[in-house]
């Protein structure tokens, strides 16, 4: 029986003459990047495209004025916002309403919080309005919010417990009196107790009756009303 060996090595052969000059490739290619590496361009031998590129005015920062001189773009600041003009434009709007509504700044001192003879709780008020009927109540609460500042009062319609809100900067109403200051300053913010019939003072109807007498002149301190004004003086 013939054997197989002679006939397989002429396919070595070739095997080995590629794997050789596959090496003598990588070989000759790692000599020239070890020459290039060892003696790298200089400066003056690359070409003026590519030290001194061409840069656009349009999306730049710098333009170019000579071969190496770079002068800077002039640039603007960018113009002031709504919001760094006027950081609170809500409180502005409202102070500016605030000085149509009440130019003399009458009502803003009736109910400052620093003003000793401001309005506080417990305060029996007269509220005058434009379209109604004049309104007299005992101040339970004060709510000092700017513009919508109001006031709540309570008073007995026959012998029924109202209470209303009044805005005071609000154009239908036209003057807020004091009638009647109240004994001693109240401990708390909302006398709301006041609602429970043990604490309920009742109606300021006479408070304000008499109020209203002496605001008119209709009677005088120490005397009496009407005819009997001379019987009943003292002699």
């Amino acid at each position: 029986m013939a054997t197989l060996r002679p006939s397989m090595r002429p396919l070595t052969a070739w095997k080995t003459a590629m794997r050789q000059a596959r090496c003598a490739k990588v070989q000759q290619r790692g000599k020239a990047t070890r020459a290039v590496a060892a003696d790298p361009p200089t400066l003056q031998s690359l070409p003026d495209h590519i030290l001194f590129p061409k840069v656009k005015h349009r999306n730049g920062l710098f333009k170019k004025t000579g071969k190496q001189e770079y002068k800077p773009i002039k640039t603007y600041p960018p113009p002031p916002t709504a919001l760094a003009r006027c950081k609170d434009p809500v409180n502005l709007v409202e102070r500016k309403q605030i000085v149509v509504l009440d130019p003399k700044g009458a009502r803003a001192l009736l109910f400052e919080r620093d003003n000793k003879e401001a309005v506080r709780v417990g305060d029996v008020l007269l509220v005058r309005q434009k379209n109604g009927e004049p309104f007299s109540g005992t101040c339970l609460n004060i709510r000092r919010q700017g513009l919508d500042t109001a006031v709540l009062l309570r008073n007995h319609v026959t012998r029924v417990g109202v209470e209303m809100w009044f805005k005071i900067y609000s154009p239908n109403v036209t003057a807020i009196e004091v009638v009647q200051r109240a004994k001693k300053r109240a401990r708390r913010a909302r006398l709301y107790y006041l609602r429970k019939p043990s604490h309920d003072p009742g109606s300021v109807d006479n408070i304000v009756r008499q109020y209203l007498k002496r605001a008119s002149g209709a009677t005088k301190p120490g005397g009496f009303e009407g005819r009997n004004q001379k019987k009943g003086k003292k002699r």
